[in-house]
């Protein structure tokens, strides 16, 4: 039965802002702090939680996000499980800090870890990346020598100076290896026109350099760094449709709507040997220890969003030598 004949639970959801460190850029704009909903759910003297990221490129706000999940309070009230949420939600925040917050009551009542709940391997320690904002050549060169003895860097990209930004960045971390992020910001022919650059200066992936919906060049267009769909991926209904223009996929909890269908839609990735990187919003600890289940099938882990924040949740994610290790039970899991 989803549903049981009586209330049991109670449901809470409320929203949070996070300051960072200092401000942080992409193509679309500048942040200066996290803005997230995290729900709790009680249930037998036990409380899971969940964390989501409204994210204004899917037309999500904290408000919106607060009322879609208040909307199904009812309904978990009464029972609803994490099958009867997939029905009852579309792909999203909302659904993603449901869904999290129930596999970690789950766990808290069973006394097991999700993992093993899940029937999947335990997290290991994992390399994540460590993330550059955009800025002037100057600044990104500057947060490059800050981060010169980070294993792999992420850097934030718009259309401009884009050689320029990454000479910088490179002879500033010239030991890290190097992904980089235009967040939709480029043309087709500027892909084609930086790729042969970047390629030598040791690039390993440009994550989404098109709009999601203006991408259809990739179709005819075989490129010598691995192109990372993002913007294009949210589910694995949308896997089939990529499969000749990408070569990965960025499979982000907020985006896929929970751990639940983040888990099938890494499984199908594999099937049709699409690359898994795991990402994130900028968010808490909270928000990263669910998606840490994913980092062994994981050929880049991005984890990094409790490192923008001036300070994260206590208990949060330790993270060592550009490493990222396993939550402990009392932040989630």
């Amino acid at each position: 039965m989803t549903l049981l004949s009586e209330p049991r639970r109670s449901v809470h959801a409320r929203a949070e802002s996070w300051l960072l460190a200092r401000p942080f850029a992409i193509s679309r704009g500048v942040k200066t702090q996290a803005d997230v909903v995290v729900v709790e759910i009680h249930e037998g003297g036990f409380t899971g939680r969940g964390e989501c990221v409204p994210y204004p490129r899917y037309n999500e706000t904290v408000d919106g996000v607060k009322i879609e999940i208040e909307a199904i309070f009812p309904s978990l009230e009464r029972g609803l499980d994490r099958a009867g949420v997939i029905r009852a939600m579309p792909a999203g925040a909302a659904r993603n800090a449901i869904d999290t917050a129930l596999w970690d009551l789950e766990a808290k009542m069973t006394g097991q870890r999700v993992w093993e709940i899940a029937g999947i391997a335990a997290p290991e320690p994992s390399m994540t990346a460590e993330t550059i904002g955009l800025g002037s050549v100057q600044e990104m060169a500057t947060a490059a020598k800050r981060l010169s003895k980070a294993p792999l860097i992420k850097v934030k990209l718009d259309a401009e100076l884009i050689t320029e930004r990454m000479l910088a960045i490179h002879d500033n971390a010239p030991n890290a290896r190097l992904i980089i992020d235009p967040n939709e910001g480029w043309t087709f022919d500027q892909l084609k026109a930086v790729a042969p650059a970047l390629v030598k200066m040791g690039v390993e992936m440009i994550e989404q350099p098109l709009p999601a919906d203006d991408d259809e060049g990739l179709w005819e267009y075989d490129s010598p760094i691995t192109l990372c769909a993002d913007e294009s991926c949210h589910t694995k209904d949308d896997l089939q449709s990529l499969v000749g223009k990408y070569q990965m996929v960025n499979i982000k909890l907020d985006k896929t709507g929970g751990l639940t269908e983040a888990l099938e839609l890494a499984k199908s990735a594999e099937i049709l040997n699409l690359g898994v990187m795991i990402g994130c919003m900028v968010g808490t600890s909270l928000a990263m220890a669910p998606a840490m289940l994913l980092a062994s099938v994981a050929e880049f882990v991005d984890l990094d969003g409790p490192l923008l924040l001036k300070k994260d949740r206590e208990l949060g994610l330790k993270f060592e030598n550009g490493l990222v290790h396993p939550p402990k039970a009392q932040l989630w899991g």
